[in-house]
């Protein structure tokens, strides 16, 4: 097994020397000093993020501004059966992020071309693993509990986005067809766009080209693969629930709009928390592998101290537009009024999630996946989606429930 891929935890005696010696004062220069080096890290992390969730969200924004059926198709698809698929592969790839940082912080930078490559292996045989899902979506969804329309209709978005949307978009000129074309080709352009980069500017010595080395020690990789797999699916899978459990309530297609509209806006909120969930990964991996354990945790203060301080100011926009927000999703005035029902409640959820990935994130940098998917099986399966089944179905409170539900 490689040497980055343990877990640097323990505690050593400089940290406690250096503890016990800190001057008055200095703990508010060491917090902006780490401030400095959290942004600079998370600042290009959040862009992006933003920019490659805004091809969804857009792609669903002009979906509910056609009808009510094609966003409750858009967010079926992009919730349930994208979001199956993104879980599981965006897991099974954030091995590297513990890895790739604790080799860093060691000094191994060639390592991390090998790791990448290990998870490409890894990624390209997942990938092929589900593409049977995208095909049999339709019966797939009815299965759950979907209603045929909206079921048929995320079915047609999925497969038509595979195989025949580049067609239809040019010479037949199909709105929801045509959505789903841009936003496959914006994510193969965010892809070619990474590999130039990586291969162009050899990324200071971490690409040196294609190696047998990513054959070796590969089963490692895998299980920590599938620890980081199982937690990051325990989180997706719960919003994808959601959604399901949403089509079965009585005249689920204002519910299903509604949830959806919330969760597009608590994602975007979430981008920003991701953006942290790379940064403060990449610090505790970097410092950990060099064994700076003290400034590994100083990290995860600054970085909690800001995210609550975001998660406040996010939380206030949400409810303080709650009446204007929902009108940039649909043009349906009973959709609206559901989803502004639901402000307060969005509002907590996202103070909540603002939070939450950034522990995350530090579960990945210090190796602690598994430790973190019993926790997610606990919050989510055991407490939150429990009681939002009995609240919303046994009680009536139907939707109101479903956003309750983000807060477990």
């Amino acid at each position: 097994m490689d040497p980055a891929t343990a877990p640097l935890l323990a505690n050593s005696d400089q940290d406690r020397r250096e503890e016990e010696q800190q001057e008055p004062g200095s703990w508010v220069r060491e917090f902006g000093t780490e401030s400095k080096k959290l942004w600079k890290l998370a600042g290009p992390a959040i862009l992006t993020a933003i920019f490659q969730y805004s091809l969804g969200a857009l792609t669903q924004t002009f979906a509910g501004l056609v009808g009510e059926i094609e966003l409750a198709a858009v967010s079926v698809e992009n919730s349930v059966i994208a979001g199956l698929a993104f879980g599981v592969m965006l897991g099974m790839g954030s091995a590297m992020e513990t890895l790739c940082g604790q080799a860093y912080g060691a000094g191994q930078v060639r390592m991390l071309g090998v790791y990448m490559q290990r998870s490409w292996l890894i990624l390209l045989t997942t990938a092929c693993l589900l593409v049977p899902i995208y095909v049999f979506s339709p019966p797939i969804l009815e299965f759950f509990g979907e209603t045929t329309d909206i079921s048929q209709a995320a079915g047609a978005v999925l497969v038509i986005h595979a195989f025949f949307s580049w067609l239809l978009i040019l010479k037949l000129g199909w709105g929801l067809t045509g959505a789903a074309i841009t936003l496959n080709t914006s994510w193969w352009l965010v892809v070619i766009g990474q590999l130039v980069y990586i291969f162009v500017t050899k990324s200071d010595g971490a690409w040196s080209g294609f190696s047998w080395l990513a054959f070796a020690d590969l089963w490692e990789f895998v299980k920590l693969s599938v620890a980081s797999a199982v937690m990051l699916c325990l989180e997706f899978w719960y919003l994808m629930i959601l959604v399901v459990i949403t089509g079965r309530l009585e005249n689920p297609l204002i519910p299903v709009d509604a949830i959806s509209i919330c969760m597009n806006i608590q994602g975007w909120d979430a981008m920003i928390a991701i953006g942290f969930n790379a940064a403060i990964s990449v610090r505790i991996s970097n410092e950990l592998g060099a064994g700076n354990a003290r400034t590994a945790k100083f990290a995860v203060v600054v970085v909690s101290v800001t995210s609550v301080a975001i998660g406040v100011v996010c939380t206030a926009v949400v409810i303080a537009t709650r009446d204007y927000f929902p009108y940039l999703f649909t043009n349906s005035v009973a959709v609206a009024e559901e989803t502004t029902k639901l402000a307060i409640l969005l509002g907590l959820s996202v103070f909540v999630s603002g939070l939450q990935p950034v522990l995350s994130g530090v579960a990945v940098g210090a190796g602690w996946q598994r430790l973190v998917a019993y926790i997610n099986i606990a919050c989510y399966y055991i407490v939150g989606l429990p009681a939002g089944i009995v609240l919303g179905f046994t009680f009536g409170l139907g939707v109101m429930v479903r956003c309750q539900s983000f807060l477990a």
